[in-house]
């Protein structure tokens, strides 16, 4: 959780304070700087639910809601994003952030469904 927290927080600063130039520099460049504040409020708010609970049990019936909330959000970001990636050139960045997307996902998955989801049932 404190993982997620730091990188989505990471995002979320990034996106608030600078949205048309990180969306950009990943390869959005019809992005209005509304869009990207907006996603970088989203970004925050999910960055602090989740150092809220960096100590709570993660997984079990605990905290349940907020693995489903992480999982549904970097399972559906990571393929979008592996949907999305550009053929034409290489972006560093979008691969990047698509590889941390992907690690994300799984983490959550096996928390979600793997033996840690199990742990405390």
């Amino acid at each position: 959780m404190v993982a997620s927290s730091i990188a989505l927080f990471i995002a979320g600063a990034a996106c608030l304070f600078a949205p048309v130039e990180t969306l950009s520099l990943l390869g959005f460049t019809g992005a209005s700087e509304v869009s990207g504040q907006l996603l970088g409020a989203l970004y925050l708010a999910i960055a602090l639910a989740n150092w809220t609970a960096r100590e709570s049990t993660i997984g079990g019936i605990y905290s349940r809601p907020l693995t489903m909330a992480n999982f549904v959000h970097f399972v559906i970001g990571a393929t979008v994003l592996v949907k999305g990636i550009p053929t034409d050139s290489l972006n560093v960045a979008y691969i990047c952030v698509t590889l941390v997307y992907l690690v994300f996902a799984v983490v959550f998955v096996f928390l979600l469904f793997g033996r840690l989801g199990r742990m405390g049932k």
